[in-house]
């Protein structure tokens, strides 16, 4: 009977050690804290193609005024086993001046540029003429740690929202709208978890080529040129969520894992102390 005990006690210790490790693994690869990826200086005007995108942190509002019929564009960052969410309200203008309905549209695209689909969310939305303002929202499938070459899966790295008017009267071209965005995501957790990571994160480079001297000679070599001109592939100032675009060793599977271990063991330890026959004592 002490050896079912202390079998038992020892199992329980195991688990809790494993515990206990795991909530601090758990606690050191955790998001950013609001206070990093919230920002006094947030952005107030949003780009017109995607190599001028905005760059938009996680968790962060943006702000920018244009004309209805305008692209505008907004970069974030998402990492490995994070559902992402876009979310962005247009304020319309006044009801007199506007001649009918209009249709807005809320896209997002990976750091391929290939349009990512919404597993939820309305990222389309009709505002009649009596609407002041109309509210999108896509959230994306969870960012895998990577994925087969013909897959369009979302990916660690950019991804980019455009956000434009798709139909409307040919007269309500030109009027003023602002518009306010923002980028969310939370953890996936252990059942969405995936092996496998990527090279590079797919995220902008900030310069995709190398401008020549008009008067240097084409046959020089490149190494030859000066080091302004050189190709450069740093990728555009975009921080990755926590400080890596991975999702880490860690995940709630472990506490599944680690509590049926637990109870496996106690069951074993509890059918051995049943099933075994009892000693009996000789007479001396």
């Amino acid at each position: 009977m002490r050896t079912t005990t202390r079998l038992a006690a020892a199992a329980l210790a195991a688990g809790t050690v494993l515990l206990a490790a795991g909530g601090t693994a758990l606690a050191d690869t955790a998001g950013p804290s609001p206070s990093a990826s919230g920002s006094s200086s947030a952005p107030t005007e949003a780009g017109t193609t995607f190599r001028t995108a905005t760059v938009l942190k996680q968790g962060q509002t943006a702000t920018a005024t244009a004309s209805t019929g305008d692209y505008l564009y907004w970069v974030f960052p998402a990492t490995a086993g994070q559902n992402a969410t876009a979310n962005a309200t247009v304020t319309l203008p006044e009801s007199a001046t506007r001649h009918g309905s209009v249709t807005w549209q809320l896209d997002v695209y990976d750091g391929l540029r290939r349009r990512q689909a919404c597993a939820s969310g309305r990222p389309s939305r009709v505002a009649s003429v009596q609407d002041t303002t109309v509210s999108l929202r896509c959230t994306l499938r969870t960012v895998r740690p990577w994925a087969e070459a013909w897959a369009n899966d979302p990916l660690p790295g950019a991804y980019y929202m455009r956000l434009t008017v798709v139909d409307l009267p040919e007269q309500d071209l030109g009027l003023p709208v602002k518009a306010e965005v923002e980028a969310t995501a939370k953890d996936a957790g252990g059942a969405k978890a995936a092996g496998g990571k990527l090279a590079a994160p797919l995220t902008p480079v900030a310069q995709a080529g190398a401008t020549l001297d008009p008067g240097a000679d084409p046959s020089a070599s490149p190494t030859a040129s000066a080091p302004s001109t050189q190709a450069s592939s740093q990728p555009a100032a975009l921080e990755a969520p926590g400080g890596s675009w991975s999702a880490g060793w860690w995940s709630d599977r472990w506490v599944w894992t680690v509590a049926g271990g637990v109870l496996g063991a106690l069951a074993g330890v509890g059918g051995y102390g049943l099933a075994r026959h009892p000693r009996r004592r000789t007479a001396a």
